[in-house]
């Protein structure tokens, strides 16, 4: 079975926490330390208020080998996530080294371990609209995130197999 949409609404009183609703099942997850946003800007902390495409995944090798109908791509100790506005590859995967400031997807936590890339200013690119908008692992206790939407590993582990590129992962208040 495939999942057409997955629904975010932040937790009543805890604007940096989500409850995720997938075809009637509600998960817990991590948003943007500056809760929902419907301006969102580059660095500010925010969750995008939108209606996301679920495009492509990368997968940590050997700590999170599952697969899906999405495209998965393994993390290799060169990729990188370019986040400077200015950058002719802002929001886009680059390969380190990198000149400009950039996201190590290959990080020393596991919250990259299963990462969903999703379509936040991706086409068109806007300037500073936000960078690096994924979903991903969640810290413990579901610490906000930068701006992403993140569950917890048993949570990702039952949702990946059902997602594909017609997901839609929809941020609503």
């Amino acid at each position: 079975m495939e999942v057409g949409r997955i629904t975010v609404r932040a937790r009543p009183g805890v604007p940096t926490q989500g409850l995720m609703n997938v075809s009637g099942t509600v998960f817990p997850c991590a948003l943007g330390r500056g809760g929902i946003k419907m301006l969102k800007r580059e660095s500010d902390g925010g969750t995008p208020l939108a209606n996301m495409r679920l495009l492509r995944g990368y997968i940590r090798d050997g700590r999170f080998a599952y697969r899906s109908a999405l495209p998965l791509e393994r993390i290799s100790p060169t990729l990188g996530w370019c986040e400077v506005p200015d950058d002719r590859n802002y929001n886009r995967p680059v390969r380190m080294p990198y000149a400009a400031s950039h996201e190590r997807m290959l990080r020393d936590d596991d919250l990259y371990d299963g990462c969903i890339v999703l379509d936040w200013n991706i086409r068109p690119r806007v300037r500073g609209k936000g960078s690096a908008i994924f979903f991903h692992l969640a810290r413990p206790g579901f610490q906000p995130t930068a701006g992403c939407v993140a569950v917890s590993k048993p949570v990702m582990r039952r949702l990946l197999p059902l997602l594909s590129k017609r997901t839609v992962l929809v941020v609503k208040r």
